[in-house]
């Protein structure tokens, strides 16, 4: 891969909010948690995300699809910004997680034109490598973030953090501010948003993947086991402590461990891209992934769980990067914004679905019977998208909007 000065400007901008992003939580957590001292209202940080997402799914693809994607991202890192600095000043609960749910809103907008911005600027040969490094950049700060958030509340407080976070957006906003405009909108060609257009934007999604079976049966198959993984992911510390009675230090380095392993798995996945396939990279890195939660949630033993652990981080490097070319191969640039939305709306109804009734089945059960059913259920449809890789191979030929 010939390194370009815009795959730095991609990396170092994504890389910055990602950072700044998990020093934010812990330091919203925190907030939360001395304003209110309710488990309750700290939990209800993690519930605004998906609602907004739900909400923002109806129109965010059909405005992004219309606008500028990199005027989009430099506005959507700047909102944010004023957001995350204006925080620390706020008293009022609602007032806060008014200002997350805006903040959510903003990411809606940036995910889909991020996604436009690489499949832009980046070759097609080096789409997986690039999001084999893009993946452990997020580890990397999956791994930093919450350790140099640590340090500035230790050194400062909570607010000073949220700056910190502040400051690395705007940094990504001139990252995203240097990159070339790959797309040159006619003042013309502007539309009123209506329901009428709404509702034909998803009329376009529907008719452009129905007529793509093999890719509708892929990403039906993909998400499904992928918003499994996210709904076990709520009872991973619920686990630990109950079932492996794991203090709080000990489940922070477990934590950690695993993001050595996403790390480790970053820098492999970059490594071997002209060894391996898309196919290999999608299908056994996400069957590994999936097979790693089993062997986790069935583990009889801490050792057993935390081995299992790093190679969860480990797979998951290869699926994600997988499915992140993939994506970028398969999805036409001109209706990346309304084909994610559309996505999303639908993982974000069956994430918040499966976690209730996972939650649910492990009060009347037990919490490991209950984990390793659903994520045994996870491995065998990760198997299928396998297979159905295997016996497709036109799935990776790039699709013209028709």
């Amino acid at each position: 891969m010939k390194l370009r000065k815009e795959y730095f400007y991609l990396w170092f901008g994504f890389g910055a909010s990602k950072l700044g992003s998990w020093i934010y939580l812990i330091a919203l957590n925190l907030t939360v948690w001395h304003l209110t001292e309710s488990p309750a209202a700290v939990a209800g940080i993690y519930i605004i995300g998906p609602i907004a997402r739900i909400m923002c799914s109806f129109f965010a693809g059909s405005i992004v699809d219309r606008a500028n994607k990199r005027t989009i991202l430099i506005i959507c890192d700047v909102f944010r910004a004023g957001l995350v600095c204006l925080m620390p000043l706020l008293s009022e609960i609602w007032l806060i997680y008014s200002f997350i749910f805006l903040a959510n809103v903003a990411v809606c907008f940036a995910n889909p034109s991020s996604t436009f911005m690489i499949t832009k600027l980046v070759l097609p040969n080096d789409r997986l490598r690039f999001n084999a490094i893009n993946s452990m950049l997020g580890s990397g700060s999956f791994m930093i973030g919450p350790a140099l958030s640590g340090a500035i509340i230790a050194i400062s407080s909570t607010a000073a953090a949220m700056w910190v976070n502040g400051v690395m957006l705007l940094f990504s906003a001139f990252m995203m501010f240097l990159l070339p405009n790959v797309e040159q909108k006619s003042a013309g060609t502007a539309t009123v948003l209506t329901p009428a257009v709404i509702r034909e934007d998803f009329s376009i999604v529907w008719t452009f993947i129905s007529q793509r079976k093999a890719v509708l049966k892929f990403f039906i198959l993909y998400s499904t086991a992928l918003m499994i993984c996210y709904s076990l992911d709520s009872q991973e510390m619920s686990f630990l402590k109950d079932f492996h009675q794991v203090t709080d230090s000990v489940y922070g380095i477990i934590v950690g461990i695993t993001g050595i392993g996403a790390i480790v798995g970053g820098y492999l996945a970059a490594r071997f891209v002209n060894s391996l396939s898309l196919v290999s990279y999608i299908g056994i890195g996400f069957t590994c992934t999936l097979l790693s939660y089993f062997t986790f949630y069935f583990s009889p033993n801490l050792t057993i769980a935390v081995a299992a652990f790093i190679l969860l981080g480990l797979f998951m490097a290869f699926s994600n990067a997988g499915y992140a070319t993939f994506y970028q191969q398969t999805i036409p640039t001109e209706l990346m914004g309304r084909f994610g939305s559309s996505l999303g709306l639908i993982e974000s109804v069956m994430q918040i679905t499966l976690t209730l009734i996972i939650g649910y089945l492990a009060e009347i059960y037990t919490i490991q019977l209950t984990t390793s059913l659903f994520a045994f259920i996870g491995a065998v449809i990760a198997c299928i998208v396998y297979f159905h890789l295997l016996y497709n191979k036109s799935l990776f030929v790039k699709e013209e909007l028709t």
